[in-house]
């Protein structure tokens, strides 16, 4: 069977469509962007923006030099770990229910800068910066396009939500860093893969066997699963993300025997893919989250450390477990009873919670500071100053439409792409509708945000649509002569380059909210255009 295969389909944003032939149903061979060095010069130079952003007066605001909001949580106990062992170890920390290797982290700034606003801040700013570089690269390898990449990369450096993140000593950058790159391994993952079955078809041995192929190691695949471990081990929520990427792996897999025509790939999934997939997004997690509590093990004074023995008996029918992993399990246990118990219906509210289908808009930030007595610097009589968690409004409040859009793509059009970017964001959502109860916050929304950044730059792709249309043939031959910039391309360049320049207007608005510069309280409450931002 053949069919004349239309390559504007997938060719890369801007490209010149090639002259479509009948040809074999077969994937066109297009494993990632070719221009190598002008994507680093974009990714170097929009990173060092992010950088610059993200590092510029890393120290304010505190607290009279002590931790702000959730930070006083998590920069005493990395200060702790810093100096007593990599482990917390003093039970008057009411709140140890996190893993230890966010904590651990922001220790590594505390070790370079001391117990201060920069100490406790570096690692997350280190992570924001970082996270902007990730998202450029794997926007550009999904689009095909550095120009696409470019356009995700401004549209992270001016996200409010993670802007104050990786300036803040908290824990849900680093899940949101960890997550992301674990998404770009198994992207990368899917082009090594079906440039391995490329290859075994041009060999003619697609048909050797009915499930098709052994692809041998897949270390990209397995670098995804060491990330997802360290992301559980900074939070638990990093488990829906190994959950959800093993899902997509299996789909690229299957997906990939089908396009190269293998003759069961249902059935190829299963005896070739499902246990390697299973053990590198699986099982290397589960190990690493285990090693992330090495310091735990080691430790004669950690938190729960021998329970066995004391709050748990040394029979039983687990007696036969180690007594570390069963006073580590006892250790979870408790921190699970902790998030459990954290629910609106036993009492506890906080005026600055929200619930899940608030966050794809950021219709509920939250105030991570605010001073108001003893402020000067703003002109007026009265200042005041404030860091609050809010994405930029032009960014965030375009999500519904542009999911839409991307269902719309991945249902009707079959764009993997599309699919793929959802399943992400999805897993960083989804869950969280299970337990309404339960007391939810916007910065759990965190991870959404390098995600939400790739599906509208792969949006504004599509607004763009192809740079060049192709020629009229000059002769029989069917010789094709590129012609300038089309209408449509030319229209959709202007309409994405005012979106953008949207985008960083709303975020220089924004930024005395984000940042703590004082402003007069008349313009504190022009900053706040919903009632529910107050």
């Amino acid at each position: 069977m053949t069919q004349v295969t239309d390559q504007r389909a997938t060719a890369p944003f801007g490209a010149v469509p090639a002259r479509s032939s009948p040809a074999p149903l077969r994937p066109i061979p297009d494993f990632g962007p070719t221009d190598t060095l002008r994507g680093w010069l974009v990714t170097a130079f929009l990173t060092a923006i992010a950088a610059v952003t993200r590092f510029t007066l890393l120290d304010y605001p505190t607290d009279a030099r002590t931790p702000v909001f959730d930070e006083k949580h998590y920069a005493p106990q990395a200060w702790q770990m810093l100096t007593g062992g990599w482990v917390e170890d003093n039970p008057g920390y009411g709140l140890v229910v996190h893993p230890p290797i966010g904590k651990q982290l922001i220790a590594l700034g505390e070790y370079l800068f001391g117990y201060s606003g920069a100490g406790w801040r570096f690692s997350a700013a280190l992570a924001g910066t970082i996270l902007v570089l990730l998202v450029i690269r794997i926007a550009r390898r999904l689009a095909r396009s550095t120009l696409i990449g470019a356009i995700a990369g401004i549209l992270l450096i001016a996200d409010g939500l993670t802007f104050v993140s990786s300036r803040i000593g908290m824990l849900d950058i680093f899940l949101a860093l960890f997550v992301t790159a674990a998404f770009g391994c198994v992207i990368v993952d899917r082009d090594r893969m079906r440039a391995a079955m490329a290859r075994v078809d041009a060999e003619g041995r697609i048909g050797q066997t009915p499930w098709g192929p052994r692809l041998g190691v897949r270390w990209w695949r397995f670098g995804a699963g060491v990330l997802l471990g360290l992301a559980c081990g900074t939070k638990w929520s990093g488990a829906y993300f190994a959950v959800a990427f093993l899902l997509l792996s299996l789909l690229f897999d299957w997906s990939a025997r089908r396009a190269y025509g293998v003759r069961r790939p249902w059935a190829g999934i299963v005896v070739r893919d499902a246990i390697p997939a299973l053990y590198g997004l699986i099982a290397i997690p589960m190990a690493i989250y285990l090693g992330s509590y090495w310091a735990w093990y080691t430790s004669e004074t950690g938190i729960d450390r021998y329970a066995v023995g004391n709050q748990v008996g040394r029979g039983g029918l687990f007696h036969l477990v180690p007594d570390a992993l069963r006073s580590l399990w006892y250790y979870h246990g408790e921190a699970l009873k902790f998030h459990e118990g954290l629910t609106n219906s036993a009492g506890n509210h906080h005026p600055w919670e929200s619930k899940p289908w608030t966050w794809p808009m950021g219709l509920r930030p939250m105030l991570y500071y605010y001073a108001d007595g003893g402020v000067t610097g703003c002109g007026q009589s009265t200042c005041v100053k404030a860091v609050m968690l809010i994405g930029t409004p032009a960014i965030w409040w375009v999500a519904l439409p542009a999911l839409a859009w991307m269902l719309w793509r991945t249902i009707v059009r079959r764009d993997w792409r599309y699919g793929a970017v959802l399943v992400a964001y999805g897993a960083g959502i989804l869950p969280w509708f299970l337990t309404l109860d339960r007391q939810m916050y916007y910065f759990y929304a965190v991870p959404l945000a390098p995600f939400l950044a790739l599906g509208v730059a792969l949006v504004l792709g599509d607004v763009l649509g192809p740079a060049r249309r192709a020629g009229v043939p000059r002769s029989p031959t069917g010789t094709f002569v590129p012609v300038a910039p089309n209408e449509r391309y030319t229209l959709g360049l202007v309409a994405v380059c005012l979106y953008l320049g949207l985008v960083i207007a709303n975020f220089v608005w924004l930024w005395p909210i984000l940042t703590a510069l004082p402003i007069s309280p008349a313009s504190w409450h022009d900053h706040l255009w919903l009632p529910s931002w107050r």
